[in-house]
């Protein structure tokens, strides 16, 4: 029985039999955890393992956003805290090779504890070029103001996460470092030439074309599509994101959730699937929501099915490392900065 093309959150700290029984009955191609689903490392290995037991396979995607920072599902006591991307950015500015080895010690770290939990998938690395004047959606989330610092920094976590037995997912395409809105709340428009974006915004996702997973962003780009923001735009899913960024990895959605999009579940669902992305995400956990999304989603099929089978490919038991110098490695980072101490913009309550 084939997979559906949306992933799903659920709605606390284990399945309730109407999500177990929609999950078997639907068979979501992966599930998103958030701070609502965790409590500590048996709970959320057990809900991992029914959540895979509901769908009939291990071979399925769990997702988690543990960037560092202010983006972070999984807290101490029983997980480790991890600096913010800024933190490895600029480090890399005075010293570029300390800069790579912390932020790839960092993505190591975090892959061996998402590893154990049986979670294989860190939304991870945000590669969103930072812009001053921005909205702080972004802000210390990103490694740099410079693409190239951001590209070389968004490959080392994504060669520490693979070395961990993760997959990364390089977020948010084609870019949404500029935005002066939080899409959560309401759609940035990005109003600024196609040769600006592409000299910047676009550079790190064309030099990290080759990431198994990436994920859109929920913005306006009236230099490509005056109407529909990224993920509902045929023009820049296929024309900008496949074609001239040369992405070959398996696209999701930023969550259909955020206010950036307007319609119910399965109409976005529709509509993204529609646009060119191979799968949608959403992440609120009402289960209303999920019977809507499901009773939407196609089957996963031709590239899409190939784009998903090929990340999978990437997957490979854990490298053997150095537990105390990646520790080192990363609090000698973290200590050149002051992280900024807030909550989490992204999180879903």
């Amino acid at each position: 029985m084939a997979f559906k093309a949306f992933i799903s959150g659920c709605a606390t700290t284990a399945l309730t039999a109407a999500e177990r029984d929609l999950f078997a009955a639907e068979r979501p191609c992966g599930l998103i955890l958030f701070r609502r689903n965790v409590e500590n490392p048996g709970q959320v290995q057990a809900l991992v393992s029914d959540f895979k037991t509901a769908v009939g396979t291990k071979d399925v995607l769990v997702l988690v956003d543990q960037e560092g920072g202010r983006v972070q599902r999984l807290r101490p006591p029983h997980w480790l805290e991890m600096p913010p991307a800024q933190v490895f950015g600029d480090l890399y500015a005075t010293n570029e090779f300390a800069g790579r080895r912390a932020a790839f010690a960092a993505a190591r770290l975090t892959a061996a504890e998402l590893h154990d939990l049986g979670i294989n998938v860190d939304c991870t690395p945000c590669i969103d070029v930072r812009h001053p004047g921005a909205h702080d959606i972004i802000g210390d989330r990103s490694f740099s103001t410079d693409p190239q610092t951001v590209a070389v920094l968004g490959r080392a976590v994504m060669n520490g996460m693979l070395a961990g037995g993760v997959l990364p997912v390089i977020k948010h395409v084609p870019g949404h470092g500029r935005a002066l809105a939080d899409s959560h709340k309401s759609l940035p428009h990005i109003d600024v030439s196609r040769d600006e974006l592409e000299a910047v915004d676009f550079l790190p996702f064309r030099e990290l074309q080759d990431a198994p997973l990436a994920m859109t962003a929920h913005v306006l780009l009236p230099a490509y599509d005056e109407r529909n923001p990224a993920t509902l735009s045929p023009a820049i899913m296929k024309e900008v994101i496949r074609d001239q960024l040369g992405l070959t990895g398996l696209i999701m959605t930023d969550d259909i959730c955020m206010k950036a999009l307007s319609g119910t579940p399965g109409e976005l669902t529709r509509a993204v699937i529609e646009a060119g992305c191979d799968v949608a995400l959403h992440c609120s956990g009402k289960f209303d929501e999920i019977v809507d999304v499901a009773g939407a989603a196609p089957e996963l099929t031709g590239e899409s099915l190939d784009r998903f089978e090929n990340a999978f490919a990437c997957l490979h038991d854990p490298e053997p490392f150095d537990e105390a110098e990646a520790r080192a490695l990363v609090s000698e980072a973290a200590a050149t900065r002051v992280a900024r101490v807030g909550a989490d913009p992204t999180e879903q309550v």
